[in-house]
């Protein structure tokens, strides 16, 4: 857990496609608390920030990581569909455009 504190960049990828457990909650502040003023944190999700307290199952923790890494954070939120659709469609892969 030092060396995920102690890196230039962390990037948490898919963030919220499965609850997390107490104990991951716990280590996932950890870490976040550690990185905090250190380094950037990137986290990629498709769950709505305001749905993030539903994967965590102390709301206390939830607030703390939430608070860290929200904190002077910038949002990017992308709309439309997803490019490995718009890949498919390319290819011509598609099924549901198949002739």
């Amino acid at each position: 857990m030092k060396t995920l504190s102690r890196v230039d960049l962390l990037i948490l990828d898919d963030w919220g496609l499965a609850p997390v457990t107490l104990d991951q909650a716990r280590d996932l502040l950890e870490i976040v608390d550690d990185r905090h003023g250190r380094g950037s944190t990137i986290v990629t999700t498709q769950l709505p920030i305001e749905h993030w307290h539903e994967m965590i199952p102390n709301p206390t923790i939830a607030d703390a990581i939430l608070d860290r890494l929200v904190h002077n954070a910038h949002r990017l939120i992308l709309k439309g569909e997803s490019m490995r659709k718009s890949d498919v469609k390319q290819s011509g892969l598609d099924v549901n455009h198949a002739a």
